[in-house]
Order: C-alpha cells, then sequence, then structure tokens
C-alpha cells in the first residue's frame, strides 16, 4: 500500500530536530510521496534542501501563503517566480484568501490569488488553494478563471456539500486532512457524499494532527490515520482508499 502526502511543511523548524526520522516514518508507513507547499520568500531555500535531501520523496511547490501578502506582495510575487529558472515545481501552492486573522489586506490577497492562477496557468502546472473564512471570496476570484483549465486541490476542506460541489464544478479536488477525524468536524458526511475519486490525502504536518494526537506536531506517517478513517467513512478495505487518493494526487501533481 502506497500513500501520497499531498501537503506538508516539513521544512519548517519544528521538524529541525528529527526530520530524518520523520521521513522515515513516513516513508516505513507507506507514504512515500510528500508534497510540500511553499510560504514566502524566506521558506523557499529550507524547503528546497529538503527536497535534494530526500530526493525522490519530496517534490515541491512556490506560492505565497495569503498570510504572507503584505504591503510588498507585489516584489515578493515577482522573486518568486524567478525560482522557476531555478527549480522545477509540481504545483503552485500555497496561495488563497485567509480572512481568519486579518480581514484589512482582503483587495490585495485576492489580487495576489489572481496572479498566481494566472502564472499556474501559464506554467501549466496546479494549486494548492488556502481558503480559510473566505469561500465566497475564492469562488469569486475562480469565477474569473472559469473556462480557462485551472486545476488544483482546495487544501484542508472544511466546507459544506454545496461548497464541495461548486469546488468539484470548477475541476477541483478536495484536500482531507486530519479535521475529517475531529469528532462532530461533520466532514465525514461531506466526503461520503463526493466520494473517493474526489479526494486527495494530506496532513498539512506540523498543524491539524488527526485524533488521537490532535493538539500535538503532525506529521506525514499520519496519513495512514486519515486513510484508515475513510476506509471506516465508505464502508471499504484501506487499500482501496490509499489506491484512489494516491492516484488521484499522481494524476494531479504528476508524481
Amino acid at each position: 500500500m502506497q500513500l501520497t502526502d499531498t501537503h506538508t511543511h516539513l521544512y519548517l523548524p519544528e521538524f529541525d530536530s528529527d526530520r530524518d526520522e520523520i521521513v522515515r516514518n513516513a516513508v516505513n508507513s507507506g507514504v512515500t510521496t510528500l508534497l510540500m507547499p511553499n510560504i514566502d520568500l524566506t521558506s523557499v531555500e529550507p524547503m528546497m534542501s529538503a527536497v535534494k535531501r530526500y530526493q525522490g520523496i519530496c517534490y515541491p511547490m512556490i506560492g505565497l501563503h495569503p498570510t504572507s501578502v503584505k504591503d510588498d506582495y507585489l516584489t515578493q510575487l515577482g522573486e518568486l517566480e524567478k525560482y522557476f529558472e531555478k527549480y522545477p515545481f509540481t504545483g503552485v501552492g500555497e496561495i488563497g484568501i485567509d480572512l481568519y486573522w486579518d480581514t484589512t489586506r482582503t483587495a490585495e490577497q485576492k489580487d495576489a490569488f489572481s496572479i498566481q492562477l494566472e502564472l499556474s496557468l501559464e506554467r501549466k502546472l496546479p494549486v494548492a488553494i488556502h481558503s480559510r473564512n473566505a469561500f465566497a471570496e475564492i469562488f469569486d476570484v475562480l469565477g474569473g478563471f472559469e473556462g480557462r483549465g485551472i486545476r488544483g486541490v482546495f487544501h484542508a476542506f472544511t466546507g459544506d456539500f454545496e461548497t464541495a460541489c461548486k469546488a468539484l464544478d470548477l475541476g477541483f479536488r478536495l484536500g482531507i486532512g486530519g479535521i475529517v477525524t475531529f469528532k462532530n468536524s461533520g466532514l465525514d458526511e461531506v466526503v461520503k457524499k463526493v466520494g473517493l475519486k474526489h479526494l486527495v490525502l494530506e496532513t498539512d504536518s506540523p498543524y491539524l494532527a488527526p485524533t488521537p494526537h490532535r493538539g500535538k506536531r503532525n506529521e506525514s506517517s499520519y496519513i495512514c490515520i486519515i486513510n484508515r478513517k475513510l476506509a471506516d467513512i465508505f464502508n471499504t478495505d484501506p487499500v482501496e482508499v490509499a489506491d484512489i487518493t494516491t492516484a488521484n494526487a499522481a494524476e494531479l501533481f504528476k508524481v
């Protein structure tokens, strides 16, 4: 059984003391492909160091996280784009809109999101979309790209079934992580209606650890917990869930 973690921040300082062990745990658990979305200019080189160290296991994306959109976001985006001449990337991410912490830069976040969607089309790459308290704004921006072939994943999806259908209708997959294991999250009912063919697995490690590790540091080996939870939801074998979601990830990110 092989699994793919489509969203991990393995390069962050939270893993500096035991990164080799974390990767070993993942591979020994069958999680053989780790996709790493970028955050901002400061995270590119640490991310690429992990790619080099764990070649054939870790694959990078490039993007500006919405909470990193500041007054200089256009300069940052210009600098980030230059990295395409230096490294190969599997996607554009982590991009999107986050209005949970701060709403004062909503216009700037929407502009940065739109610019990076355009970049994904130019580079023929999928996107990893971060949406927090911002589904309406996300869909508003995506509406301007309808019919142009934008593809990707709604990372850490937490929406209801109606929201899921909107994402699917636009050609996106849903990234399912530890939240699906949380009691009363309601996400189990949503994914059951959606079906496995539209899902990919992720951890968002070191964040959003699944039950029974909730509140602790997350890691890619915990994809197995999410996989088993989905097997329970769909009343099927974990191997089937792994096969389908891994194939979905491979088709989307070409890894």
